[in-house]
């Protein structure tokens, strides 16, 4: 239903419906052509139209029966003799699109006892992608029965010889693989958004704690008894005569002579300055040396008063 009201997935599946099912002189119908169809469907169709016929949850018999039936399997997946599973993998190395797709399958439901999602990737989407992605190729997958969701291509390890063990090795990646079984009943159940996707890493407050940001943090810190120099403009705090006790100015001493020729190097610019440069180079200074040079100051100041009376 799903797919009957998505234009594009309406007419793709249309697209593979008909060659699967017509009859081509003895055959049943023209599988190179019901393959290529069943490709571009899978490949074009979103996943949430195509995967919803292929991997929809079953309550019933006739329900797995229509789901087993998705890819018309008399056309696309059966054939009158199993080849021989080996055979057939090697039948699909000789064709790049079928080579390089079961390799994705390969690679991404890879199952994994000791994951939780039984996928060694964690990732069901990516497991379901690959094994569409098999689909109208001579590795074409589908459903063995409308009992269980177990899958295989249309092949068996008959006349394996001593490649048997190889030969239900690679059928039962397919028929006893839990990665793929769990993606297709996550999908089913509508659990597989997002489940089994790596957080994106938490915010921790380990670097707040490090010894290089708390001395970076002490550092720009202020205390009452120190004057902020890096904040205020340089000779901001010099009190002028007849000034009120409450305004300031700042503090202001300059170098000359050959100090004047050293060089400037804040920012790291390096700037030159002469001796008739009428520009000063103020330094910032601590309160209690600020305060023991005003007292110098005033000593001065009144003491040609105080040999005058004497």
């Amino acid at each position: 239903k799903a797919c009957n009201l998505n234009d594009t997935c309406k007419k793709l599946r249309s697209a593979y419906i008909t060659p699967c099912t017509s009859s081509v002189s003895n055959e049943i119908c023209n599988k190179r052509k019901c393959h290529k169809a069943l490709r571009q469907f899978f490949d074009k169709v979103p996943p949430k139209h195509s995967y919803g016929m292929l991997f929809c949850s079953c309550q019933n018999i006739a329900c797995t029966e229509r789901r087993r039936q998705t890819i018309v399997p008399v056309c696309s997946y059966e054939d009158k003799e199993k080849p021989n599973c080996l055979n057939l993998q090697d039948t699909c190395k000789t064709n790049y699109i079928c080579r390089s797709r079961l390799a994705d399958f390969f690679t991404n439901c890879q199952p994994e006892s000791r994951s939780i999602s039984s996928c060694l990737k964690e990732n069901y989407a990516d497991c379901l992608l690959a094994y569409s992605g098999l689909i109208g190729t001579v590795m074409t997958p589908n459903y063995i029965n409308s009992n269980s969701l177990s899958v295989a291509p249309w092949c068996n390890c008959n006349n394996s010889g001593n490649d048997l063990e190889e030969c239900m090795k690679f059928l039962n990646f397919f028929q006893d693989n839990a990665c793929l079984r769990n993606a297709i009943q996550a999908f089913g159940n509508g659990t597989d958004v997002n489940v089994w996707q790596p957080l994106l890493p938490v915010q921790t407050t380990t670097a707040l704690t490090t010894i290089a940001y708390r001395a970076k943090v002490q550092g720009s810190e202020n205390t009452n008894n120190e004057i902020p120099t890096n904040d205020l403009p340089a000779c901001a705090n010099l009190k002028l005569p007849n000034q009120n006790f409450n305004e300031s100015v700042a503090p202001e001493f300059c170098m000359s002579g050959n100090a004047m020729g050293k060089e400037n190097v804040e920012g790291g610019s390096t700037s030159h300055m002469s001796s008739e440069n009428s520009s000063a180079l103020c330094i910032s200074i601590r309160s209690s040396t600020l305060l023991m040079l005003m007292a110098t100051a005033l000593s001065f100041c009144f003491s040609p008063r105080s040999a005058g009376t004497l």
